[in-house]
């Protein structure tokens, strides 16, 4: 998709969170009026015919997509988090990432047999975060799962996208 707009107010931060790390922030995009409206017109474009019942936000800026999308495809929103973060009984997946390991947690009522499931997360890179994420779905052994991203980094080197072969995945946009 490569939207022009959202390329232009996307964000990259050199060494950030560690020398040697060019970080994208989706956050210059999430201020911006026209981008969000963009970015969630071309989401729901995406996914609008795809009886999507849940959209699985991954922490912490994957939230704000998938609660503006789940809104207009009349969907529940599911939070995969850090761990201490949710306060019921959890399911966790630990994993390492692209400047050390990290877990995610779901709480285990979270979804069901009947779900169609969307992951949304702002970034892939590495693709551990949203491996991680994806196999605490596929626990709950939904009807089908569908992951997005906002950005998918592959200009250095990176090919997370390679962990999801057989996965119906798409982004918004490929730097």
């Amino acid at each position: 998709m490569n939207n022009q707009t959202l390329i232009d107010n996307l964000r990259f931060i050199p060494d950030f969170p560690k020398k040697g790390i060019n970080f994208r922030d989706v956050t210059t995009l999430y201020k911006n009026a026209e981008c969000m409206q963009i970015m969630l017109d071309e989401l729901y474009e995406l996914y609008k015919d795809k009886g999507i019942t849940k959209i699985v936000g991954v922490e912490s800026r994957g939230f704000v997509m998938a609660a503006a999308l789940a809104d207009r495809l009349k969907a529940g929103v599911v939070l995969a988090r850090k761990p201490g973060k949710l306060p019921a009984t959890v399911i966790k997946e630990t994993f390492s990432k692209e400047y050390g390991v990290d877990t995610v947690e779901m709480h285990i009522d979270a979804i069901d047999q009947n779900d169609v499931i969307l992951i949304h997360d702002d970034l892939l890179a590495t693709g551990g975060t949203a491996k991680a994420v994806y196999k605490l779905v596929e626990h709950f052994h939904p009807k089908k799962v569908y992951m997005n991203f906002i950005i998918e980094i592959t200009d250095e080197g990176l090919h997370g996208r390679d962990l999801f072969e057989g996965i119906d995945l798409t982004t918004l946009m490929v730097v």
